[in-house]
């Protein structure tokens, strides 16, 4: 029997992103986090990657039709809440998703900007950051760079105040800088707006490294956006959700710990 009832439908995220085979990362990280915070993720792949919790060996790109192919089908079937954009392996591919997202409207976007690997292996050529800057940061509602990703797409600055301004000056509606790699003795993650600084968010630095922890925040993040949450009621609550993970993090292989995407404690 099929239930017609618009309220028993979770909202529908839908995933532009690359698969990573130890599943710590990409396209398995974001739909357990979707699916956790109770969305229904609509994955679309970019990439096939040779990578394990070490670090990535290869990327192949998809064809960029076929990635266009892949979201306009989501986007013909079904009701997207929100988008949520990891790894784009060639600026052909950035600038088809760019081309597709923006006849949509007003839609939800978190742009999670993936140039490098956790192992340090590069993602992504240098031509996408242009590509980024200039195509889908403009449509993006949230930018969630990490310190490495921010100053390729913002460049080297006195303070770390100046680097997000610079992104806002694309034309999307919020930064949120991510403080993990920075050189801290607790990890500060900081939200900026259309008038600037709004908040910083201090967390207790674990002892582990992570694989997969950007990805989580961003697919945590997009789903509690389409969920009807406001922009900083969603930047905090992806943040203890995705905080949580960590700490319960496993670590499967010979590398980095990956989080577990269950629980929703507000240890902090």
């Amino acid at each position: 029997m099929t239930d017609s009832s618009s309220s028993a439908i979770p909202p529908v995220v839908m995933i532009i992103a690359g698969n990573d085979p130890s599943g710590g990362a990409g396209i398995t990280a974001d739909v357990q986090a979707v699916s956790r915070l109770g969305c229904h993720p609509a994955p679309v792949i970019t990439a096939l990657t040779v990578q394990d919790t070490r670090d990535a060996y290869r990327v192949v790109a998809t064809d960029p039709d076929l990635v266009t192919e892949q979201a306009a089908a989501v986007l013909a079937d079904m009701k997207v809440s929100a988008v949520k954009i990891g790894l784009l392996p060639t600026a052909k591919i950035a600038r088809a998703v760019a081309r597709l997202l923006g006849r949509e409207g007003a839609l939800p976007i978190v742009l999670d900007p993936v140039l490098m690997a956790s192992g340090g292996a590069a993602l992504a050529p240098d031509p996408i950051v242009e590509t980024l800057l200039e195509c889908l940061a403009p449509l993006a509602t949230v930018v969630t760079p990490n310190a490495y990703e921010i100053r390729r797409l913002a460049g080297e600055a006195d303070d770390r105040d100046t680097r997000p301004r610079k992104l806002l000056e694309t034309g999307c509606r919020y930064v949120l800088a991510k403080g993990a790699d920075e050189d801290t003795p607790g990890v500060e993650n900081a939200l900026y707006g259309s008038k600037g600084f709004e908040e910083v968010y201090r967390w207790r630095r674990l002892e582990n490294s992570y694989h997969g922890s950007g990805c989580t925040l961003a697919a945590a993040l997009a789903a509690l956006l389409a969920s009807g949450r406001s922009v900083p009621v969603a930047v905090a609550e992806a943040q203890r959700y995705t905080w949580d993970c960590l700490a319960k993090g496993f670590r499967p292989g010979q590398g980095q710990w990956v989080p577990r995407r269950t629980g929703r404690e507000t240890d902090r």
